[in-house]
């Protein structure tokens, strides 16, 4: 089951690369909210999100929930859906550490998702399905984890 969950993920990965095309983006930087739910405890708290060039960027959070704090750090392709102005798509993934008072833990965590920036306004939500891989002894595999965002973008 996991490895058919994993297998359908990143053929939906490839599809997106292949079917949108690429196109520069509309901010350098921005700061907001980010929400981390689903399956088990709900997190929230900081995010800031930098583009590196045009396609790429990096999005750091520190999430708040469940006596637990999560630090990640994801690198994200972007790209635009064609006749919607201002609704991007964009994947990725990286490393999770989740620090609690009786240890830490350490996840793997691809996303892939929807971005809109609002015209008029320096604002932006996003939408992501962020599945969690839980790297250690006993590895674990967590399909129903989504993330929430809302960001004020600066030039």
């Amino acid at each position: 089951m996991k490895k058919r969950l994993l297998t359908t993920f990143f053929a939906s990965l490839s599809l997106l690369f292949n079917t949108y095309q690429l196109k520069a983006q509309d901010y350098k930087t921005s700061i907001g909210l980010a929400i981390d739910f689903g399956n088990g405890a709900t997190f929230a708290g900081p995010s800031i999100k930098s583009f590196l060039n045009s396609k790429t960027a990096i999005n750091g959070e520190v999430l708040f929930g469940a006596n637990a704090t999560i630090l990640q750090a994801m690198y994200q392709k972007h790209g635009d859906i064609r006749d919607i102005d201002g609704l991007k798509w964009f994947a990725g993934g990286g490393p999770s550490l989740q620090l609690q008072s009786w240890g830490s833990n350490l996840y793997l965590v691809p996303m892939a998702g929807l971005e809109y920036k609002f015209k008029e306004v320096p604002i932006s939500s996003s939408f992501d399905w962020r599945p969690r891989l839980f790297v250690g002894r006993h590895s674990d595999f967590s399909s129903g984890r989504f993330g929430l965002g809302f960001k004020y973008h600066f030039r």
